[in-house]
């Protein structure tokens, strides 16, 4: 989702099933029209902070996410209450006796959920994460890196990186830095669907002048 505050223009965004947590990137998108959103991880109304100023926004489906609780005419008022522009919600029409019912049964959003502390863009260790982690061995998650860097690395004409190299990096911290090579991954390939036939040909060449170098500083270090 983070790849959403580079696209301020995107009008239709479709998330559902992804096991997204935070609406921050999406605060930036003012041409964003319609919103999917269903069964996902997000834990707070308080997210909704983040899509009260987005002027266009008519279609939210929000439904089967933990923030939806188990008052359904709670929720639905919260939601109305801070998004008064919707005409759709979870697949239902918005009426404006419901509009008008918000302003007195829903609870209205000031201020967006607080964070947990993050260090180089990889949130801290909590007792729930780790409880999380318990069924993979710090051993376990060292060898899926090792063995994902590696294949990427054969794709690429490159040699495997020995276990006694790659051992430096610390579990979280690979799995951390894994994360964020898919966030660009995905952000690159989004992007290039927008490019001619001349911009893909400039990336093309600007990868493979990447590749060179890299092989490049591979021989030198072998």
């Amino acid at each position: 989702i983070s790849i959403c505050r580079d696209l301020p223009n995107i009008e239709v965004i479709t998330f559902s099933v992804n096991g997204i947590s935070d609406l921050e990137p999406l605060n930036q998108c003012q041409n964003l029209s319609e919103l999917y959103l269903r069964k996902n991880n997000i834990a707070s109304l308080n997210e909704l902070f983040y899509l009260k100023n987005l002027p266009r926004l008519r279609v939210l489906w929000l439904s089967e996410n933990p923030c939806c609780g188990s008052d359904p005419h709670r929720y639905r008022m919260t939601v109305l209450r801070n998004l008064p522009s919707l005409q759709k919600l979870d697949n239902q029409a918005v009426t404006e006796e419901e509009l008008s019912q918000a302003l007195v049964d829903g609870e209205e959003i000031t201020a967006p959920p607080p964070r947990r502390s993050v260090e180089n863009g990889c949130p801290e260790s909590t007792e729930s994460s780790a409880a999380e982690s318990t069924t993979e061995t710090e051993s376990e998650l060292l060898n899926f890196s090792l063995e994902e860097t590696n294949k990427i690395r054969e794709e690429l004409g490159m040699r495997p990186v020995p276990r006694d190299k790659f051992s430096s990096f610390s579990p979280r911290e690979t799995d951390c830095n894994r994360k964020k090579r898919n966030n660009v991954l995905n952000a690159i390939l989004l992007l290039m669907k927008e490019l001619d036939a001349e911009g893909l040909e400039i990336v093309q060449q600007t990868v493979g002048r990447r590749l060179q170098a890299f092989r490049k500083k591979e021989l030198q270090e072998e």
